[in-house]
């Protein structure tokens, strides 16, 4: 996937040009696009909007198999609708934690029938993904 990513500035001008994610390639758009037709990963989406969770919390959360949480986890975290990070433990046995990265994401249609799909992050950046008809 070929992105990169800034945060607004902290003085208050907007300079939201600079905040734009480009994703380029054609399985990264597939994979958004996979995880957004999934039931269970938009269940995840749901459940991790409010709360950081584990893939134990998650799979319990969610009502889903372990193994089938970490593959959707997995694709979620691939398409950039979710962040993981460490959940550090007094015993030294630390895990990864997850938690929804966009607000929301915006599919449109363009007049050539390419599909463009915005995603706004939570700490206030935008992901534009486009597709071309072939």
């Amino acid at each position: 996937m070929s992105q990169s990513s800034k945060s607004f500035p902290s003085d208050g001008t907007d300079r939201s040009s600079q905040w734009i994610r480009a994703v380029d390639a054609e399985p990264a758009k597939q994979r958004l696009l996979d995880a957004l037709d999934d039931r269970g990963c938009r269940t995840i989406l749901d459940a991790t909007s409010d709360e950081v969770l584990s893939a134990n919390e998650v799979s319990e959360t969610c009502d889903l198999p372990l193994s089938t949480t970490y593959r959707k986890l997995d694709l979620l975290t691939d398409s950039g609708l979710l962040e993981e990070r460490t959940r550090i433990r007094r015993s030294g046995k630390h895990a990864s934690e997850f938690y929804r990265a966009v607000e929301d994401v915006l599919v449109s249609l363009d007049t050539h029938g390419g599909i463009s799909l915005r995603m706004i992050h939570r700490e206030n950046t935008e992901e534009v993904v486009t597709m071309v008809p072939r």
